[in-house]
């Protein structure tokens, strides 16, 4: 009876053994800096908001110019002609702020899609990992996990990094 014992508290440790399971944990955050596409797409971007600044500053410095020629001649001019100069400069001013809108809108859109393409390949890394270490569930702790027992899950981070050839 003593061996029957043994035997069924033999068995059912190597069944949880068997079936123990394994569970990660990973900083995207961390990994995303390392990337060189990222360090690649926050200069596009900056030099993209730098180019859109100086445009931006062009009509403005343009707008002002011509604001000021017509307050110094605005006496001395005729009412229709008048009424042009200011149609003009609503126009200038207008096509200044649908720029800056446009421009906004574009940064976005290009930051968007540059941010997906760079977290989509760690995504990829991070299921690549997954699978090739048996586990269940990788948890990002950048996104604010509010607890992660570091004996319980195991730190991936560097396991992602070597995938995606980074230090």
């Amino acid at each position: 009876m003593k061996k029957f014992i043994i035997c069924a508290i033999c068995a059912i440790c190597g069944f949880t053994t068997a079936n123990a399971q394994k569970f990660g944990h990973v900083n995207a955050q961390e990994i995303i800096q390392a990337m060189p596409e990222f360090t690649k797409a926050r200069t596009d971007i900056e030099a993209l908001t730098k180019q859109y600044e100086a445009d931006l500053k062009s009509m403005q410095e343009e707008l002002q110019k011509k604001s000021e020629a017509y307050e110094k001649e605005q006496a001395t001019l005729p009412a229709n002609i008048k009424q042009r100069r200011e149609t003009e400069l609503q126009e200038m001013y207008t096509k200044i702020q649908q720029s800056y809108q446009d421009n906004q809108q574009a940064l976005a859109k290009e930051q968007s899609e540059k941010m997906n393409a760079i977290t989509s390949k760690v995504i990829e890394a991070i299921k690549a990992v997954g699978q090739a270490g048996g586990y269940v569930y990788i948890m990002d702790i950048a996104g604010g996990v509010p607890y992660i027992s570091t004996t319980l899950s195991t730190d991936v981070t560097a396991d992602v990094k070597a995938k995606l050839g980074l230090k």
